[in-house]
């Protein structure tokens, strides 16, 4: 099993790691446009090599797919998707974490024709948030609403924005700016990002603030006749107010300004900026989530209820965030190679989460690695 890992940053190491120690037959290549991080990358797994991979020279990077049984992506979502065009163009499996302002599901047909899998959104929200999603959408007749709630952030405020970034600084922003799909009175309506504010107290955590951020994806579009849906951010009180005031401000703008004859993108500055300042290794993070999912199953109300709390992994030195982003992608891969996921084509995460065997392991293959994801019914 020849599997090639397509970006080398805080998820995408973690993740070719994981999948490395768990498929033991595997010969694993990482890639990214930096040398220097590919290198380092491989240089933690055994028997890995690495290569250097410009994701905007197309045909090259359906060539270098070529030659692989498996694609694992970890891009941000601005190049994501030209990993699943190309992939499909190779005729290569994909799974992907990235988080595309395009929807994966258009490359349904062309996947299918080539026989190829393309399993997107496969982290932890969207992802692990999708597959619990359609676990519980499986135990009911008729699902009424989804509700899920999750971030990740450091184990205590740290100032200015009482957050550190664990993850693609490009990703957060993008969570800011794109607007948001949920489903309200049982219709798909668009809201705008950091709207929907409001306060909470996460069990564990403490006080939280919640609003809304474009993590549904593809669920808008898997259960019909759903009368309530959407996904809410979780942060420390305050960090929307001051992340709306940077928005305003024009800091996450695309549109290049000419600075002493430079032309700069605002939002790339932005990023290299937050890098700059939030990126503390040495202050743990935490992972929170809770979805919940309500119906009808025999005629009754049914309601069911996840909860995840997963904290920074001192002695591995994972955080929280990729514990159960990559985690998740790793397993999920693993699961995809040995042949318990058959399906071709555009795979929604929640539409593999409505085969009880195949979430059932996933759970089980996450609290082996410490990740516990807690079942109630309301």
């Amino acid at each position: 099993m020849k599997v090639i890992v397509i970006g080398c940053g805080k998820i995408g190491s973690v993740m070719a790691r994981d999948f490395a120690e768990s498929v033991k037959d595997s010969e694993v290549v990482l890639a990214d446009r930096s040398r220097e991080r590919a290198e380092m990358a491989a240089s933690k797994i055994k028997g890995a090599s690495y290569v250097t991979l410009d994701t905007s020279n197309f045909p090259k990077l359906v060539e270098t797919l070529e030659g692989f049984d498996l694609v694992l992506g970890a891009l941000p979502g601005d190049y994501g998707y030209k990993i699943l065009e190309a992939a499909v163009e190779a005729c290569v499996d994909v799974v992907d974490v990235s988080f595309t302002p395009e929807n994966p599901l258009d490359l349904d047909e062309a996947a299918r024709n080539v026989g190829v899998t393309i399993i997107p959104d496969c982290g932890v929200a969207p992802g692990l948030s999708s597959f619990l999603v359609g676990y519980a959408a499986s135990k009911l007749d008729q699902v009424r609403l989804a509700h899920i709630m999750v971030g990740g952030i450091p184990e205590t405020p740290v100032p200015p924005l009482g957050y550190t970034i664990t993850w693609s600084a490009e990703g957060l922003i993008d969570e800011y700016v794109r607007n948001v799909h949920i489903i309200e009175g049982g219709r798909v309506v668009e809201v705008p990002a950091l709207s929907g504010l409001e306060d909470i107290d996460f069990p564990g955590v403490g006080k939280l603030e919640a609003f809304y951020t474009d993590g549904l994806r593809t669920l808008v579009h898997s259960l019909p006749g759903v009368e309530s849906m959407w996904e809410k951010t979780l942060r420390y009180p305050g960090h929307a107010e001051k992340i709306r005031l940077l928005r305003e401000l024009g800091f996450f703008d695309d549109e290049p300004l000419p600075v002493e004859g430079v032309q700069v993108r605002p939002r790339l500055m932005t990023a290299r900026l937050l890098e700059r300042s939030l990126r503390k290794p040495d202050v743990g993070d935490l992972l929170a989530m809770t979805v919940e999912v309500a119906g009808e199953a025999g005629g009754e109300e049914s309601r069911y209820r996840y909860y995840i709390l997963d904290r920074f992994d001192g002695k591995k030195g994972v955080t929280a965030m990729a514990r159960t982003t990559a985690y998740t992608a790793s397993i999920v891969a693993k699961m995809l190679v040995e042949g318990a996921i058959l399906d071709r084509g555009v795979v929604p995460p929640e539409r593999l989460g409505m085969k009880k065997e195949i979430t059932e392991n996933l759970i089980s293959e996450l609290r082996t690695k410490g990740v516990r994801i807690e079942e109630s019914t309301l």
